[in-house]
This record gives C-alpha cells, sequence and structure tokens, in this order.
C-alpha cells in the first residue's frame, strides 16, 4: 500500500510539472529582463523566486544561467552555480524519498558505488541529458545530499558558463530560443570530460572483475 501511496504521488507530481511546463514558458522571464535588471533588489529577489519556481514548471536550469549572465556577466557565476544547485534538490528529494529499492534504483547505486557519489553526480551533470531527469536518477540512486549539491556545481560548470556568456546577447536567445544557448562543441567537450572521469573506475572494476 505504501509502493502504491508513493506511485500515485509521484504520478500526481510529474502531472502537474508537465501542466506547468505546457502552459508557462521562460521566454515571459526573458522578455522582462531589462525592467528586472534595472532595480539590484528586485533583480536579486527574481532570481531566488526563479531558483524556487523552475522545478514546477521544468524550466531548464540553464535559463538561471542567462538571466544571471544578463544581469552580472560572468562575476556572476558563483551565484549561478549556487542557484542551480539548490533548484535542482526539489527533484532530487523526491525521487529519493519515493525510491522504494526496484530495479533502476539498484542499478543507479551500484553504479554511483563503482564511481563514487561526487565523481558520479558529476559525470552524469556533464552529460547532456535534461537536469530534472538527472537530479530524479541520482536521487533514486541513494546519494547523499552534500555529494548532490557539490556534484552539481561542479558537473554544471560548463552549461552555466554558456548560459551566462549567452545572456550578454539575449535578443539571440529570445531569437532562436535557449536550446541555441548550448554549441555543438560545448557538448562534444563535456561528453570527453565525462568520459576521462569514468576512465578509472571503469579500469579498477574491469581489473577487479578480471581477477575474480
Amino acid at each position: 500500500m505504501q509502493r502504491r501511496t508513493r506511485a500515485v504521488l509521484g504520478l500526481a507530481v510529474l502531472l502537474a510539472v508537465g501542466l506547468g511546463a505546457a502552459l508557462t514558458s521562460p521566454r515571459w522571464v526573458l522578455s522582462r529582463l531589462d525592467w528586472l535588471a534595472a532595480d539590484p533588489l528586485r533583480f536579486t529577489a527574481a532570481l531566488v523566486a526563479l531558483a524556487l519556481v523552475r522545478p514546477l514548471l521544468a524550466w531548464p536550469t540553464t535559463l538561471i544561467a542567462v538571466v544571471v549572465g544578463y544581469g552580472w556577466g560572468l562575476r556572476g557565476l558563483p551565484i549561478a552555480l549556487a542557484l542551480i544547485a539548490l533548484t535542482s534538490v526539489p527533484p532530487f528529494l523526491l525521487a529519493r524519498r519515493s525510491a522504494d529499492g526496484g530495479r533502476f534504483a539498484t542499478a543507479g547505486a551500484r553504479a554511483m558505488a563503482a564511481t563514487g557519489d561526487l565523481r558520479g553526480v558529476i559525470v552524469s551533470r556533464l552529460l547532456p541529458a535534461p537536469s530534472d531527469a538527472v537530479s530524479v536518477g541520482v536521487g533514486l540512486s541513494g546519494v547523499p545530499l552534500r555529494a548532490f549539491l557539490v556534484g552539481t556545481a561542479i558537473g554544471e560548470l560548463p552549461w552555466a558558463v554558456a548560459g551566462i556568456v549567452a545572456g550578454r546577447s539575449i535578443e539571440r536567445v529570445l531569437r532562436e530560443g535557449l536550446g541555441a544557448v548550448i554549441e555543438p562543441q560545448l557538448i562534444l567537450a563535456a561528453a570527453v570530460a565525462a568520459v576521462l572521469l569514468l576512465a578509472g573506475p571503469a579500469y579498477r572494476h574491469f581489473a577487479g572483475a578480471d581477477a575474480r
């Protein structure tokens, strides 16, 4: 019964998030950046509010970096990373609370055990996958909150820098969408970094398997 209740609750949350994503658009925020940035206090409050409501609307975390880039440029990078980590916590905690030891959770836990929690989170963030999907997967794997936050901040670094740079030319983002923020070269570089981070654990895993 408890498992069924968690499943129903999780489905209800997914439906609510899907409805919010369908009825809203990040463009609404981007088109009002001039007004928000005119007052530093208003801009800061809007950023915090954006980080809090973003998971409910299923907006990409890159949006936060774009907004930070528009208002503060690269000097706002630490704030962007902190807010990206903060906004990733709700889906992580929801998945962690609803984890029932199923096949996916078990496979995730084994993967994190092989790579290490921090390294595993960093690698998962470097891969070009939807941020909330990554948060849910990591939450199901049983990773501690501290490793999740630190790994998210490190792994999201290239995407945050790309968002901040794009925020300095907001007209292009408004014209082409948030997808224009991420260049193919950046995706390739992040994927290479993820593979390099996995090389050591993969070698030890297979070497250990051969020894047995």
